[in-house]
């Protein structure tokens, strides 16, 4: 599913106080900043991506032509108090696009307003009507699935800074986006958290389908195993993936699933047991190929004994993606499969 969006983009923040709501808005700084013209923050927002503050007009003026919806809430809902931004910036000529849950065009004359503008609405979790079921049949080609621990612990950035590095060693591989974020930077993808249960494993299928032998598939994951909300859909991007590989993704010092207390995290090893043998219904020789860890919680003074004491303990390449790059992860992947 190819999705067209009109740079240069206006992110919109809302008055969400913490970044990690915020990770769509953070995602598109990160990998697409030279795309990005502004930022639109209601009084309460505590996230400040470093570009200027701009009223949606402002923006449209300095050559903004969409405004992204930057942020992800529990359930991807709109709250009321934030509509009006979404009419100031189709009466200021913004598209608007946006990977929430709700429809753009359910809210009360927006559509009509965005048609008078000449403006589109954008709903990047809209997903074909027409995916099969998953088949289970193996297929030609490498798949690399990045597995979470919990939401909101890396697996996007895993995913693009390893398929980075595969290009960057002259590695044929592609990302495959399965969620609103990856979508708007890899222009790409299938929303999989929003296909119906029963074509999860179906649309992970078509994302990573047959391919050249030696090509690798990088694959977006969504969710968590042990996720009392989304397990379901985590489960069927496994089983459909089909992957020869997966990374563990994890933020160090996290130890409760964000947003429902009362829910421990796994540890590493018991979600490496966990996924090996989910994922050997579709993909026998599944195996873990590394960590890859959100150390930003840790003093940097203490980063490097913490990654070591990880890898030494699961004989696996452990890694920062920000920090240390995720080198060692396709070395390993390379004297592995090679």
């Amino acid at each position: 599913m190819q999705i067209e969006i009109k740079p240069p983009y206006l992110l919109f923040l809302g008055d969400e106080p913490e970044r990690s709501h915020a990770k769509t808005a953070v995602g598109i700084a990160h990998w697409r900043p030279e795309l990005c013209v502004g930022q639109l923050r209601l009084p309460g927002s505590g996230v400040d991506l470093g570009f200027p503050d701009m009223a949606p007009a402002d923006a449209a003026a300095a050559g903004a032509q969409s405004l992204i919806w930057g942020v992800a809430g529990v359930g991807g809902l709109i709250p009321e108090h934030w509509i009006a931004s979404l009419f100031a910036a189709v009466d200021a000529g913004l598209d608007i696009v946006a990977g929430t849950h709700s429809s753009l065009s359910e809210i009360p004359g927006l559509a009509d307003a965005a048609n008078k503008a000449g403006v589109r609405l954008v709903d990047i979790r809209n997903p074909p009507t027409d995916l099969p079921i998953g088949s289970g049949e193996q297929r030609s080609g490498r798949r690399l699935l990045m597995v979470g621990t919990d939401c909101v612990v890396g697996k996007k950035f895993s995913a693009l800074a390893i398929a980075k590095e595969m290009s960057c060693r002259g590695m044929n591989c592609d990302f495959r986006a399965t969620g609103q974020t990856g979508i708007m930077i890899a222009g790409g993808g299938l929303p999989i958290d929003a296909v119906v249960s029963d074509f999860v494993s179906g649309a992970a299928e078509m994302l990573s389908p047959e391919n050249d032998a030696d090509h690798w598939d990088v694959i977006e994951g969504q969710g968590s195993l042990y996720h009392p909300g989304y397990a379901a859909v985590t489960l069927g991007l496994l089983h459909g993936s089909q992957p020869d590989g997966f990374v563990i993704c994890h933020e160090a010092g996290r130890t409760m699933i964000e947003a429902f207390p009362g829910f421990q995290l796994p540890t590493i090893p018991q979600l490496i047991e966990q996924t090996i043998a989910a994922g050997r219904v579709t993909s026998p020789d599944i195996q873990c190929v590394g960590i890859s860890l959100n150390t930003s919680t840790l003093p940097a003074k203490d980063r490097a004994e913490y990654l070591a004491k990880i890898s030494d303990a699961l004989g696996l390449p452990c890694v920062d993606p920000v920090a240390t790059g995720v080198g060692p992860i396709v070395d390993y992947i390379v004297a592995t499969f090679d």
